[in-house]
């Protein structure tokens, strides 16, 4: 697919790719190279030039939006909370089903600090959730992607901000999350996507590589000099 915002520079280049239903795919690339502009093809923001996407064999233009934007649920680094309960938070708006929201708490590990809250998951959430560290409000976040049990999961960037005491809680949160649905994660961190198991490099919005972990690495390309410099700076 060819995508431009303005009709002139072209975002995305002759883009292909394809994901395995429940499997996870990874777009990687350098800031503007056309990561997030994917992501917003798929939930139709915008309306593709030229080329199209397909779900399952049909063109998303085909789904009424409302149908298809509730099956791909985006996760955000920035995360946005209501100055409402916890529980509200993750459920917004929709049919409380308590076994649910239980298990979406215990896989998430929201639980262990919602314990330790005054008034537990009835506790109002302090505007924005500032009262939160970066990572309890990603926990938060995928509690409420994983309410709502999408078809498509979108991390985009979603582990950018955590801090290093959730870090761990974070990414065990991601494999629930992401476990039996097909995901798509961008990401800037390459050690939260080593396990995934397709990665596109993409570099002025052309598709410069694809393949695994260890296959990229082999490469000795772009995705090995990335990997390179990001892990040559945490030494």
């Amino acid at each position: 697919m060819w995508f431009s915002y303005n009709g002139g520079e072209w975002i995305l280049r002759g883009v292909s790719f394809s994901i395995d239903p429940k499997k996870t795919l990874a777009i990687v690339g350098e800031t503007g190279a056309g990561k997030t502009t994917i992501i917003n093809l798929l939930s139709r923001f915008y309306p593709i030039q030229t080329g199209r996407i397909l779900i399952d064999g049909v063109d998303i233009t085909e789904f009424p939006l409302t149908v298809l934007r509730r099956n791909i649920i985006s996760v955000m680094q920035d995360v946005f909370l209501f100055s409402r309960t916890v529980k509200e938070n993750v459920i917004l708006g929709s049919p409380l089903d308590e076994e649910w929201f239980r298990t979406v708490c215990r896989l998430t590990h929201i639980d262990r600090f919602i314990e330790k809250l005054h008034g537990g998951e009835d506790e109002t959430v302090m505007e924005r959730g500032f009262t939160f560290s970066a990572g309890e409000r990603q926990l938060l976040s995928f509690a409420r992607a994983l309410y709502f049990d999408p078809s498509i999961l979108v991390l985009d960037e979603a582990t950018a901000s955590i801090d290093t005491e959730t870090e761990k809680l974070v990414q065990d949160a991601i494999t629930h999350i992401t476990k039996g649905r097909t995901s798509i994660a961008i990401a800037h961190r390459l050690s939260t996507i080593q396990h995934a198991d397709k990665i596109i490099v993409l570099d002025g919005g052309r598709i410069v590589e694809e393949g695994n972990h260890r296959e990229l690495l082999q490469k000795k390309g772009i995705y090995h000099k990335l990997y390179t410099i990001q892990f040559s700076n945490l030494s």
